[in-house]
């Protein structure tokens, strides 16, 4: 049963002059080292690998009801890759305390998750699915 959404829309232009005025200290506090590496292996579509990160981030912390507030931070949603490729999120923190606080008893919680971009956009959506164990 689905049991969350959550969906964002990233400019990604706005990603871009975060990373110029900010740099390093945006990256840090934002994106895991997995996020960052990725990014990095990319850059000429860095910017945009990062919105749509950002926006997966965004979104996650939309379906769980919290935003970034009640523990969850932006650096304890991970966007990762299963190994058939398909992104999905890697929880750490109070984003996985808070994914275990809306599973229902009984449940396993699986997160689906897709992403794309069209310059200047950057989505993402989030679907939260609870499994009988």
């Amino acid at each position: 049963m689905i049991i969350a959404i959550g969906s964002d829309l990233c400019n990604i232009e706005r990603i871009a002059q975060s990373l110029d005025r900010y740099g390093d200290r945006f990256l840090q506090r934002v994106f895991t080292a997995a996020e960052q590496a990725k990014a990095a292996k990319r850059p000429f579509t860095r910017a945009g690998t990062l919105a749509k990160r950002f926006a997966a981030k965004e979104a996650f912390s939309k379906a769980v009801g919290t935003g970034f507030k009640a523990g969850v931070f932006m650096k304890d949603i991970g966007v990762v890759n299963a190994p058939s490729g398909a992104p999905t999120l890697a929880l750490t923190g109070g984003a996985a305390e808070r994914l275990r606080a809306i599973t229902p008893p009984g449940h396993e919680a699986v997160v689906h998750l897709t992403l794309t971009d069209d310059h200047p956009w950057a989505q993402a959506f989030v679907v939260i699915e609870a499994r009988p164990v």
